[in-house]
């Protein structure tokens, strides 16, 4: 008895000696049969083929539909089959050259153009079949010729492979030695797969690549693991994998890619890297590639390298059109251009672009009319309750502005901020960055800046005015315009303090060293009092609007996060409309500006 299935790996192998020892035979089918001694042959051994009359309908039987030779020994059921071969097994036709079949196990080894078809939709071409058609088994291995792959086109979809093996109970094609699978979409190949025509639903193993024949965008994937689905063109990634298109690469573990929309679903902390620089690392991200839109779930960290800046918090979302984004939830801040790291916190970070239109007027002398343009400039903004330290400079406020156009950092409702033994606060403080760090601060509504000395005794300087100076992270001067009031303790030559000085005068400028208070000049007129320090009464001690806020000053990097009763109680006392409203008129408008 002929072997009735031929294992797969060896009959890839050697299905050319195959294939050609089957031509041979085909030839010769009506010269010879096999020998005596395996079947008994009557004079009467050639037959034609009769079609019988069974129930076609019954999908779990291989009918012989017809063949232009058939060859048979009155033995046994054993048939060769030569020219114009057909069958049938349910709606599925298989059509060949010239076949073996037994028609015991209902078992068909197939020859030459072999061809299988359902409907107008399913269609598989090989040059070699092997199908083994016991009730528990119906699968059929399909070879191609050496150059030549085997072809499934199931209306869009093409796979091509060497060896694809059929699942018909399943409904399941499956390769393992190299395949590749074309859509309308996308190109896929690896060295497994599976393939259900019925479900249009694919895997893929090892060395997977997914590959967009989109022409106006790129996308490729590259990972170990992946369903797709060619009807919906969606991928799943269930192993570690890299995704890479125009602006930028991801690698993660898990996610779902709408490879039409170029929409993805990424988890277990995938990482984003752009072509600028930036890093995003979250437990979630969801991305709009096709609108550069994106959020971020948990654990939040977004690195910009090039601006030595890091934003973290436990959501977030970028709007790359709009050029901007919002962070809150354990919000924060890094930045760490200067060595050493400033480390920024409010409920809510946000950044967006403000648009301003800029008068450029006539020229008479080279003709031109006067015109306008369209200016851009970057806003960050973070409120509320915000709290910021670095190991120089510390401070707290209830909302902070920070325009890109003027290097200037805008703190509002009550700010302090506090450097070394020094204290600065007022209405609204305004600080000019240079390089990140402050070179001035102005309080343009009311100042007042404190110096503890020792224990309950303060130098004090308030006015209407007042800018300070910075050089090397250390405050050196101060000046004052309009109402200014001092309370200094100026040291004798020994540096010892015996005296208090209390004064009053229209301006000020004061230099500082250090801790201490190197010359005040005051003018026009001055108006004090220089009191020893064993006949001064407390009320002395006090400017009217004195105020020593180190309970609410941050002393290290995770204090930022805690917001005491205190800060809690001088904030509430001014709140001040979230400054979200101005962010989201900008952003509207920005559409039409485009």
């Amino acid at each position: 008895m002929v072997t009735q299935m031929i294992d797969s790996t060896k009959k890839y192998i050697t299905k050319g000696k195959t294939a050609v020892i089957a031509a041979l035979a085909a030839m010769m089918a009506p010269l010879f049969l096999p020998t005596s001694a395996q079947r008994a042959v009557s004079a009467d051994a050639v037959f034609s083929p009769q079609v019988p009359n069974a129930d076609r309908a019954a999908g779990n039987r291989v009918f012989l539909e017809h063949a232009n030779v058939l060859r048979k020994a009155d033995t046994d059921s054993f048939m060769i089959l030569v020219d114009d071969v057909c069958f049938t097994k349910g709606p599925m036709f298989m059509y060949c050259d010239s076949c073996h079949y037994f028609p015991d196990t209902e078992s068909i080894e197939a020859f030459g153009n072999v061809r299988m078809e359902q409907g107008d939709t399913l269609f598989v071409y090989a040059d070699e079949l092997v199908y083994d058609g016991r009730p528990d088994i119906e699968v059929a291995t399909l070879y191609a010729d050496y150059g030549k792959k085997v072809k499934l086109i199931n209306k869009d979809v093409m796979l091509e492979t060497d060896v694809f093996v059929y699942d018909l109970k399943l409904d399941l094609g499956y390769y393992n030695v190299g395949g590749v699978l074309t859509d309308a979409s996308n190109r896929l190949t690896s060295q497994e797969g599976e393939y259900m025509p019925s479900t249009k639903e694919a895997n893929f193993y090892t060395d997977v690549h997914l590959n967009s024949r989109s022409e106006t965008d790129t996308l490729d994937i590259y990972t170990d693991t992946l369903y797709y689905n060619t009807a919906l063109h969606v991928a799943e990634l269930n192993s570690f994998s890299t995704i890479v298109n125009a602006r930028g690469t991801i690698y993660t573990r898990r996610g779902v890619y709408l490879t039409d929309s170029n929409i993805c679903t990424l988890t277990e902390r995938p990482t984003i890297v752009t072509n600028q620089n930036q890093t995003l690392v979250a437990d979630s991200v969801y991305y709009n590639h096709n609108v550069g839109y994106g959020e971020a779930f948990g654990r939040m960290v977004l690195t910009d390298t090039a601006n030595c800046a890091q934003v973290c918090g436990d959501y977030g979302f970028y709007d790359e059109i709009r050029d901007s984004s919002y962070v809150t939830g354990h919000a924060l801040v890094k930045e760490y251009s200067q060595g050493d790291t400033l480390y920024l916190h409010g409920r809510q970070i946000e950044s967006f672009i403000e648009l301003d239109t800029i008068v450029i007027p006539a020229d008479t002398i080279l003709g031109t009319p006067e015109r306008m343009r369209l200016d851009t400039c970057h806003i960050m903004q973070v409120y509320p309750r915000v709290r910021f330290f670095r190991t120089d400079l510390q401070g707290v406020c209830d909302s902070m502005r920070f325009t890109e156009r003027d290097s200037m950092l805008r703190m509002f409702v009550n700010p302090v901020v506090w450097n070394e033994g020094q204290q600065i606060f007022g209405n609204i403080i305004e600080m000019h960055l240079n390089d990140s760090t402050i070179d001035r601060a102005r309080l343009p509504e009311f100042g007042f800046a404190a110096q503890q000395i020792e224990g309950e005794h303060f130098n004090q300087i308030a006015g209407k005015e007042m800018i300070a100076y910075f050089a090397d992270s250390e405050l050196r001067r101060i000046d004052i315009n309009g109402n200014v009031e001092i309370i200094m303790y100026p040291q004798e030559s020994d540096s010892t303090v015996n005296k208090i000085v209390n004064a009053e005068s229209s301006f000020l400028t004061a230099d500082f060293k250090g801790r201490t208070t190197e010359r005040i000049k005051m003018w026009p007129e001055t108006t004090g009092t220089a009191t020893p320090l064993f006949m001064a009464k407390r009320s002395l001690y006090y400017l009217a609007k004195f105020r020593w806020f180190e309970a609410i000053r941050p002393t290290s990097p995770d204090d930022v996060f805690v917001v005491p009763d205190e800060m809690e109680e001088i904030m509430s006392t001014a709140e001040r409309p979230a400054p979200q409203t101005q962010r989201k008129q900008i952003q509207t408008a920005l559409p039409m500006q485009q």
